[in-house]
């Protein structure tokens, strides 16, 4: 059985665009240079062929995986969770105890995550998603990364904008 996607409405629809593009466009895209390929006689030492099978390939490879995320996708219903614990689909904000700053999280499925967005989207099983689920508000956290040991203080949760 394959693992079950934790994934948020939005992530869940960005997914599904970009099955419906690679499907609706890409795959045409393809084929017509495949066709055109083909078009240019001996394909043992047809490179323009090559790359577009290849390029085939990995569109197909790419359309399948989207849709097996999909079909394993659980949707977590921002509305129907509450805000007194951290879950997926809520905004976290902690401050960091050893610098005194303040940070904030969005808890997301791991397909979902961008640890780069403001505020940051991380995975639920990265190990700072992990240790903050089912934590509440005021709660402390000691988390262990490679280089360090994190400690969070929880200061606020709420519904993600």
């Amino acid at each position: 059985m394959a693992d079950e996607v934790l994934l948020t409405q939005e992530g869940y629809d960005k997914l599904e665009a970009e099955r419906d593009e690679l499907v609706s466009v890409r795959r045409k895209e393809v084929s017509e240079r495949l066709k055109e390929a083909i078009s240019y006689g001996d394909l043992s030492e047809n490179a323009e062929y090559d790359a577009a099978k290849n390029e085939q390939a990995e569109l197909e490879e790419r359309i399948h995986k989207l849709e097996t995320m999909m079909r394993n996708a659980t949707i977590v219903n921002e509305k129907d969770v509450k805000g007194d614990k951290v879950n997926v689909g809520l905004k976290v904000k902690v401050k960091d105890m050893d610098s005194k700053k303040s940070k904030e999280f969005i808890i997301v499925g791991s397909n979902e995550s961008d640890p780069f967005s403001d505020p940051a989207k991380i995975s639920n099983t990265s190990p700072v998603g992990r240790s903050l689920l089912g934590k509440k508000k005021g709660d402390k956290v000691e988390i262990t990364v490679p280089d360090k040991i994190l400690r969070y203080k929880i200061e606020s949760i709420s519904k993600a904008e």
